[in-house]
């Protein structure tokens, strides 16, 4: 409003119908207006990035905690993905399944429970992997299922359906854990797993 003000204000001094140091008067006040107005913009943003990060740290703290009490694997990630966290949990699942088994639900009652606590708004992404038996459209469409499965899970135990998303990787060779096993062979299992990756970046225009 100041600057429609201003505005108008110069167009009435073009016309001879306010004086110029009315105008000088003006255009100060709406300069100060706007740099006050990006001082606390400024503010604002400051104060949600540092709050994030503390959010953030605090996640990681206790995740780090539930890889010491069940094993995986924690991944800060970098370049494009910076602010993402790749969290390899020990759910595996049987050849050619996709049940959640019942020894891996207390890991996921865990993970469920420190993001609820820590990062409630967080958006996670399933990612669902299979080994590298049988076909490669097969396995996708498995990983799919190990995906979904999981999220199924964790719904389950509170966490938001909107704040879940599922992708499949099949047999991806770039993310097999053991690339040289397969089928029920003896350590194919690693293969067969989710990996769930957190995006801790802040939301634009607001907070998660």
């Amino acid at each position: 409003m100041r600057q429609v003000a201003l505005v108008l204000m110069l167009a009435l001094a073009g016309c001879g119908y306010a004086k110029q140091k009315n105008v000088d008067a003006a255009l100060v006040q709406v300069r100060q207006e706007m740099r006050t107005a990006d001082e606390a913009t400024a503010q604002s943003l400051g104060a949600r990035i540092d709050q994030n990060a503390q959010r953030v740290a605090a996640l990681e703290q206790q995740l780090q905690q539930v890889r010491s009490e069940f094993g995986g694997r924690i991944e800060q990630l970098r370049g494009e993905f910076a602010g993402m966290i790749a969290f390899d949990l020990p759910v595996h699942f049987g050849f050619a399944l996709s049940d959640v088994r019942p020894e891996d639900q207390p890991v996921l009652d865990r993970f469920a429970a420190v993001l609820k606590q820590y990062y409630p708004g967080v958006t996670v992404t399933v990612e669902g992997f299979t080994d590298a038996a049988g076909d490669p459209a097969y396995n996708l469409r498995l990983g799919k299922l190990r995906a979904e499965s999981v999220k199924a899970y964790l719904v389950g135990r509170g966490m938001g359906d909107q704040q879940l998303r599922t992708v499949s990787y099949g047999e991806a060779r770039n993310r097999l854990v053991a690339p040289q096993q397969a089928g029920p062979e003896p350590g194919a299992e690693s293969n067969r797993r989710v990996t769930l990756v957190l995006d801790t970046r802040p939301a634009s225009g607001g907070t998660n």
